[in-house]
């Protein structure tokens, strides 16, 4: 997969994120700013600034907060962003984390039943949209895939942001999709493992009992130092930001990080995974 959106299929967008798109940039341009220098003002990357003004991308509110602020909008922008509605594709449990992904200098990711979303490509990510029960139709799938294809972005637009990931070895195993779109994921992976941002570990089958077993886990560190946890069930999740809970699962994660194979062990796994196939 690329670094792109799939062809012909631009992220969704609505008349407000538009409107509000519009706002920011006529306040950044009486400035005197161009997207260049107006991102790291805010502490985001061009193509993200790009995105918002296009009316493609959901701003979260620290961006809202600090647009405002450096460019002396007179409210204006806090204003519009009262109106904005959100783009189909997140599921209403998963918005909160949705909108601090972005913000993150830290992620960490740890998963034991599919490959990570922010990993998927296109057509695995189609797979398990298709498959899904009770069934989508086509709007509701290409909305979802188009979604989670712009949350992925991430992995590349902020290149200064260092990402762990840790994967239960069974859920690299495991083909929920053809032969030829399995390879193409795990050829994905082995890809984004060449960044230098990307760290990949593996929790090896033969590992027994790990600091993992409760279910799958993710942690984030924003640009404040402050972090947030969140754990997912079926249909349901939770967004943790109680400093003495996170403390608990940034320790279960920091003993899965010492339990899994080595950066360089899970690589040499995961091009043994792909070899078979």
């Amino acid at each position: 997969m690329t670094d792109e959106v799939p062809k012909g299929s631009e992220p969704e967008t609505s008349e407000s994120l538009k409107a509000f798109g519009e706002v920011v940039k006529v306040f950044r341009k009486r400035a005197g700013l161009t997207q260049e220098q107006f991102a790291p003002q805010v502490g985001y990357s061009v193509p993200m600034i790009a995105s918002i003004e296009q009316g493609r991308r959901l701003p979260s509110k620290e961006f809202v907060d600090r647009a405002e602020e450096r460019l002396d909008a007179f409210g204006v922008i806090r204003a519009a962003a009262k109106h904005l509605t959100r783009r189909a594709g997140l599921a209403k449990w998963f918005e909160g984390w949705a909108e601090l992904e972005p913000l993150a200098v830290t992620l960490y990711t740890y998963e034991n039943r599919l490959v990570p979303g922010l990993f998927q490509t296109p057509a695995y990510a189609r797979t398990l949209f298709e498959k899904q029960i009770p069934a989508m139709g086509d709007d509701k799938i290409e909305s979802n895939l188009i979604r989670r294809m712009e949350r992925a972005s991430i992995l590349t637009e902020r290149p200064e942001t260092i990402f762990s990931f840790i994967i239960e070895e069974s859920a690299l195993r495991r083909q929920v999709t053809s032969l030829e779109v399995t390879s193409e994921q795990l050829d994905h992976i082995l890809t984004l493992s060449e960044r230098r941002n990307i760290d990949i570990q593996i929790m090896s089958e033969s590992r027994g009992h790990h600091a993992g077993l409760d279910g799958p886990l993710c942690l984030l560190e924003t640009e404040e130092n402050s972090w947030y946890a969140y754990s997912e069930g079926q249909r349901t999740a939770q967004l943790i930001s109680d400093s003495k809970e996170v403390s608990i699962l940034q320790q279960r994660y920091a003993r899965m990080r010492a339990q899994a194979l080595s950066v360089e062990a899970s690589v040499g796994l995961l091009r043994e995974i792909r070899g078979a196939l």
